[in-house]
């Protein structure tokens, strides 16, 4: 059976890590599996990098920064096909230059466009590991590019669904949990979820998979499972639809998210061309925006709106060159927030779910800023102070 496998940086991230990879690797071959292993850089090999560019310049080359940080990943898949190669595992590692894995796109956040299976499939047919790089790929000038955060999932699961076979995503927790057990010492490890709810959750801030390499497995229907590189628990099966004999949950998950500044805009001429003006500003600007609010009072719009990893001199830049000509407005920014989410593919046809949401957050005393629903999730906006007593109220409530 062939089977692509992934292991992330904490897996990696020395060589004794390496080395049990390489151990734990070696026991499915020989059980007769042929894998495809696809690796990230060690540990915190792709920040530190970025830190040597830092060094020399505020503003690196995209192109010269992307041939530098795909550096990360080709040192884990030699050294762990050494690893292999001294256990008698018939290995070899590749790059994505070597097996045309082919992209689009900017620097440093490429798409896959294709892969060439001819070299892999030739390989496996006189070795049984073929280690490889995740993370990166050729763009059409020849040039190699990144494919952003999470890119390694993204690497293996397009390999798998291109091969038509699973994919298992190894990290340092033992599958998808109802929150991030760092922040909750009562998560509870789900055996199943679907596309739509990981979808949401990783979205949403949940470390354990990456949104588009979901996005590629819900659309290919590839067999994902989420393991521990670090212990043989079972793990979390990601699913086009849950087995009829597990019952639905109302709600999946919750998630915080602390990487959130809020803009808010009062005294705003109460009319759409503005918002409008506002939010191509941003867009422009590349601010990537979240959470929404509007509320006109007065002949007045008064804005409010989140965003994500933003520099608040910037935006205020952004808003003010957009309101110069307009008298009376006032801007605020806070980063001292957080998002509170659940999410759930029940809420779809579970009546009151809204309502026991935000019951239970008053009760707590927990003071909501912003609002964003969705068929099958619900985001409020808090206090920093409030976010972690927010989700403990919200699973409690939905016995997460």
């Amino acid at each position: 059976m062939m089977v692509v496998q992934k292991y992330g940086g904490s897996s990696v991230a020395d060589i004794e890590r390496i080395k049990n990879v390489a151990a734990r690797i070696e026991k499915r071959v020989k059980n007769g599996d042929k894998l495809i292993v696809v690796v990230s850089a060690m540990g915190k090999t792709t920040n530190e990098l970025i830190a040597l560019a830092g060094k020399i310049s505020s503003q690196p080359s995209p192109r010269e920064l992307d041939m530098l940080l795909a550096t990360g990943e080709q040192v884990s898949a030699a050294l762990l096909s050494i690893a292999l190669m001294e256990l008698g595992v018939r290995s070899i590692s590749y790059n994505a230059f070597q097996l045309n894995i082919n992209t689009f796109g900017e620097f440093s956040n490429a798409r896959i466009a294709d892969i060439n299976l001819n070299k892999i499939y030739s390989e496996l047919e006189a070795r049984d590991v073929l280690v490889v790089t995740g993370f990166q790929g050729i763009n059409p000038e020849g040039d190699l590019t990144t494919l952003g955060r999470g890119g390694s999932d993204t690497s293996a699961v397009a390999i798998a669904a291109k091969a038509c076979v699973p994919c298992e995503i190894y990290s340092d927790v033992a599958g998808i949990y109802t929150c991030d057990p760092k922040v909750h010492e009562k998560a509870r490890k789900l055996e199943y979820i679907t596309y739509d709810d990981m979808l949401e959750l990783a979205a949403l801030g949940a470390k354990v998979l990456h949104s588009r390499s979901v996005e590629i497995a819900k659309k290919y229907n590839v067999e994902l499972i989420c393991l521990s590189s670090f212990s043989e628990e079972g793990g979390t099966r990601v699913v086009a639809k849950l087995p009829e004999w597990l019952e639905q949950p109302v709600v999946t998950g919750a998630t915080i998210d602390t990487n959130q500044l809020k803009v808010t805009v009062n005294y705003l001429p109460g009319d759409t061309d503005i918002l409008s003006r506002i939010f191509n500003a941003v867009a422009k600007a590349s601010f990537n925006v979240d959470m929404i609010s509007v509320v006109n009072e007065n002949g007045h719009s008064h804005l409010t709106f989140t965003v994500l990893s933003a520099n608040p001199a910037a935006i205020r830049r952004t808003i003010e060159s957009v309101l110069k000509d307009i008298d009376g407005w006032e801007l605020t920014l806070d980063d001292n927030v957080a998002k509170v989410s659940t999410v759930g593919v029940g809420m779809r046809s579970s009546a009151g779910v809204a309502a026991r949401f935000f019951s239970s957050l008053q009760k707590a005393g927990v003071r909501i800023i912003a609002t964003t629903t969705s068929e099958i999730k619900i985001s409020v906006l808090v206090p920093r102070t409030d976010a972690s007593k927010a989700l403990r109220v919200l699973l409690d409530e939905f016995d997460l």
